[in-house]
């Protein structure tokens, strides 16, 4: 019985692990609607998410479109700026399984729906 109970522990740790190593890349295309990080250049945070909040620098997220889409990066374009974000988070969204902000950032921060960014296991 606890072997069992061992293998079973072990498996969904692997299970958690690989959903937020994936869960750290957003999948984004031309003309799909996201919400970015509204600080300027110079901000290291990163963050971009499908549904409204902030960033995880605490500022709320901008509303704009991909314009554009290269390797592991997008351009994203709101009706004040045009910027490349990075699409590989080191932090990103935990929520568990039906979560749909699909927030990454590069900053520790909370998740659009109010819960704690993870950082993405290296």
């Amino acid at each position: 019985m606890k072997r069992l109970l061992a293998i079973t522990v072990v498996l969904f740790l692997g299970l958690a692990m690989a959903t937020l190593a994936s869960a750290g890349d957003m999948q984004l295309k031309v003309g799909d609607k996201v919400y970015a990080c509204n600080c300027g250049e110079g901000c290291p945070c990163q963050t971009l998410s499908m549904n409204p909040g902030e960033c995880s620098c605490g500022n709320p997220l901008a509303e704009g479109e991909v314009v554009e889409v290269g390797d592991g990066t997008v351009v994203v374009q709101t009706a004040d700026w045009k910027r490349t974000f990075k699409t590989d988070g080191k932090f990103a969204c935990n929520c568990g399984a039906g979560c749909n902000c699909n927030t990454v950032s590069q900053s520790h921060g909370k998740c659009s729906c109010g819960k704690d960014l993870a950082e993405k296991p290296n």
